[in-house]
């Protein structure tokens, strides 16, 4: 069953824009990264604080039916808002092109995170600088199919 509530956009312009044009066409346009040609997915969430849904596209790395949620913010030194929601609640919708499945998350550590970090800096090599200039380790969430029953 899909994640239900009220929709907040998110306040960056950029991934409104983005989240809008992909799921407007049913998942045919706006699938790669601001023109860079590489792959996204439309994660749906709700958030921690506020309870309402949130959106964001994050980059395509799936292997076996599994999808990576790397949470890089792009090198800063924290966390994106979105790592918060999915520690909150780990039930999230996935539109990757025109399918939608709902699925749980679950943050990685050891051997698994591992494998899953290399995995996603192969489908998105500047992950690895973001990496060093962070300062933190990068959180990283395997995205499995299913919901749990509820709220975690």
């Amino acid at each position: 069953m899909p994640l239900e509530g009220e929709y907040e956009p998110s306040p960056a312009q950029w991934i409104r824009e983005q989240v809008e044009l992909y799921e407007s066409s049913g998942g045919t346009r706006g699938t790669t990264l601001r023109d860079t040609g590489l792959p996204v997915v439309i994660v749906t969430m709700r958030g921690a604080k506020s309870g309402r849904i949130r959106k964001i596209p994050l980059m395509r790395v799936e292997h076996q039916g599994r999808y990576a949620a790397v949470a890089s913010k792009g090198g800063f030194p924290s966390h994106p808002e979105w790592y918060f929601n999915l520690r909150a609640d780990p039930r999230v919708d996935l539109q990757d092109g025109p399918e939608r499945q709902g699925m749980t998350a679950r943050e990685l550590a050891g051997e698994e995170r591992d494998q899953w970090w290399r995995r996603a800096v192969a489908a998105y090599p500047p992950y690895a600088e973001y990496q060093e200039k962070a300062g933190r380790v990068i959180p990283v969430f395997v995205l499995e199919p299913g919901h749990p029953a509820g709220p975690a």
